[in-house]
């Protein structure tokens, strides 16, 4: 990569600040190797995006361990480690409320976008943060109590102290004004979208992907990370009673890390009564794309997601999916899918069967979805933020002036 230079800046005039370059500091600390989850998936996108469009403006990007080549997305991105390695709530506070502040006055900035909820409470750099969910709000008994603590002592002063915030749907906008109080105004919906390769097969790259992975067989598919939340085990339990009635010989493919609180997951599929059925796979690389397109359906019944990526992947590939109507999903998923109680055993076992007895039912989803995806897209959602940032960028000039 070609060195270059962010010379500071002197004090500019109101008339002028418009013309200038910004200094635009960005939270990197989540984009690691191989780490392509809903967060990291985000702050990738959007910040690629926004560093290709304004080659005028310096990036620095603040990593809290040594960072991959790849993140650096062009000559006017500087990389900045910054230590500690946060990954604990203590160190969390000393590297946004201690470290970074020094390193923004070292090079002088003017703006900050945390594509997490997290920020700096000890600096007066305006600050453009982003809002994926608030699911520590409604499900901490299923994280670490060090953790439940730091979100409930921080996170409404995070929210109350961000110039702006994003939120990546409607649901999460809504959800932030009921828990916290907070004004319409300050908040701005800018969603995700479908990641790059996510595309549909045809017939014979379906058999050959079955062949190499189900003996041959038609398969249902959950996508996403296991964490009690993510209700994995009503999944098993849906594929239970639908194996009872399953003329089709269909198996069940969880392509996902076990994130934590895994144990009964663990155990559900150790003495699941169709165990031979079943396979989980924590990686498999680029081919998850060809692997969910060789899918029968995507079945992703969250208790609650600020989003949903894994819906719009499913929808990107062509094949129907069976959703929650619980938090963003409806909403995501906007008919396009058949909706289901997430805790409703029964009605998941339905689902599954409605989507292997009635093609006419298939193909009408698949087709809503084809059209739903198209709602979604990153270049969409970056011009908010982009505009949003620049706004918040420009004021400190204008105000310092």
């Amino acid at each position: 990569m070609a060195k270059s230079n962010y010379p500071l800046r002197s004090s500019i005039s109101i008339h002028d600040s418009l013309k200038k370059a910004l200094n635009i500091a960005v939270n990197a600390r989540t984009l690691l190797p191989g780490v392509k989850e809903g967060i990291p998936r985000y702050i990738h996108e959007t910040t690629s995006r926004l560093v290709l469009n304004n080659p005028q403006h310096a990036f620095y990007f603040f990593f809290d361990r040594p960072f991959d080549q790849k993140y650096v997305y062009a000559d006017n991105v500087k990389p900045i480690v910054v230590s500690p390695q946060a990954r604990h709530p203590i160190l969390w506070k000393v590297w946004f409320d201690f470290q970074l502040p020094r390193y923004f006055d070292k090079y002088n900035i003017d703006v900050f976008y945390s594509g997490e909820s997290y920020l700096s409470m000890k600096t007066d750099v305006p600050t453009l943060m982003v809002t994926h969910d608030l699911a520590y709000e409604h499900f901490s008994d299923q994280l670490p109590k060090s953790q439940v603590n730091y979100y409930r002592k921080n996170s409404k002063r995070f929210h109350n102290r961000a110039n702006h915030i994003i939120a990546v749907s409607n649901f999460t906008k809504e959800d932030i004004i009921k828990m916290y109080n907070m004004s319409r105004d300050g908040i701005t919906v800018a969603g995700n979208a479908c990641p790059p390769g996510f595309t549909q097969i045809d017939k014979d790259q379906k058999k050959e992907i079955q062949r190499k992975y189900t003996d041959g067989n038609p398969y249902f598919m959950y996508l996403g990370s296991i964490h009690p939340r993510k209700n994995v085990e009503s999944l098993l339990k849906a594929f239970d009673v639908f194996k009872q009635n399953d003329t089709g010989n269909h198996k069940l493919f969880i392509v996902g890390r076990l994130a934590w609180n895994t144990t009964k997951f663990i155990t559900a599929l150790e003495n699941h009564t169709y165990k031979a059925d079943i396979i989980h796979l924590e990686n498999v690389g680029q081919e998850v794309n060809t692997i969910l397109a060789g899918a029968e359906a995507l079945v992703y019944i969250s208790l609650f997601e600020g989003f949903g990526i894994p819906i719009l992947e499913a929808m990107s590939c062509s094949i129907p999916v069976i959703t929650s109507i619980d938090s963003s999903m409806s909403e995501i998923s906007d008919g396009a899918a058949i909706e289901v109680n997430s805790t409703d055993i029964n009605a998941i076992s339905k689902a599954m069967h409605q989507l292997v007895e009635k093609p006419k039912l298939r193909e009408e989803l698949i087709l809503k979805g084809k059209e739903r995806v198209k709602f979604y897209s990153w270049d969409r959602s970056v011009k908010i933020i982009e505009k949003k940032l620049l706004d918040l960028g420009y004021s400190k000039l204008k105000n310092h002036s």
